[in-house]
């Protein structure tokens, strides 16, 4: 219908005749089928924004639910390492309060299977990403530190960490527990 009434006021026009009431009512309707055009048009690119945000928010959905994802499997073991750091101080504390010189054969045996215990340990929980935190003679570190008191050292520099009184963890670089040390103060 509107190619006809196109092809009308076209020929009319062509011919030169004076517009009549007729081609006057033709011209609005050919504006009006413009106006939708560009009405039509204008919904058109708002649905196509629509959908390309709509595409963007599903992709990043996607990213986030993958990153996540991946950060529980990494991360699944982090309730399972806090329940064995303790075992892994308790054996650490039995090696450190013996006495080498005092020790009978028993006791020696004893010791070299907590040495055993101890490595073993330490083997299984690097396999699953598990690291120690040990900054003895090292600048304090309040990321992956807890610094428990302050004593005065002479020999080492301000904020050196002179004893370490539990060791931390990092599980796949994340901490799991600070290490707790005694920091160096300059001397008074």
């Amino acid at each position: 219908m509107s190619s006809k009434h196109t092809t009308h006021t076209e020929d009319h026009l062509n011919e030169g005749e004076p517009q009549t009431a007729e081609t006057a009512t033709e011209t609005l309707s050919v504006e009006e089928l413009q106006k939708q055009l560009e009405e039509s048009l204008l919904k058109r690119d708002q649905h196509w924004d629509r959908i390309l945000r709509m595409q963007a928010d599903l992709e990043n959905a996607q990213r986030r639910t993958e990153r996540d994802v991946a950060n529980a499997h990494k991360y699944a073991l982090e309730k399972f390492v806090n329940e064995l750091l303790p075992v892994i101080d308790s054996l650490e504390a039995c090696l450190s309060i013996t006495n080498p010189a005092a020790e009978d054969a028993i006791a020696h045996a004893v010791l070299e299977g907590v040495r055993l215990t101890l490595k073993t340990f330490y083997a299984a929980i690097e396999k699953f990403g598990v690291k120690q935190v040990d900054p003895l003679s090292q600048p304090f570190n309040p990321d992956t530190q807890q610094a428990i008191s302050m004593q005065p050292a002479d020999n080492v520099p301000p904020g050196t960490v002179v004893s370490v009184l539990q060791k931390g963890y990092l599980l796949n670089d994340r901490l799991v527990r600070p290490a707790l040390v005694v920091v160096s103060q300059a001397a008074e």
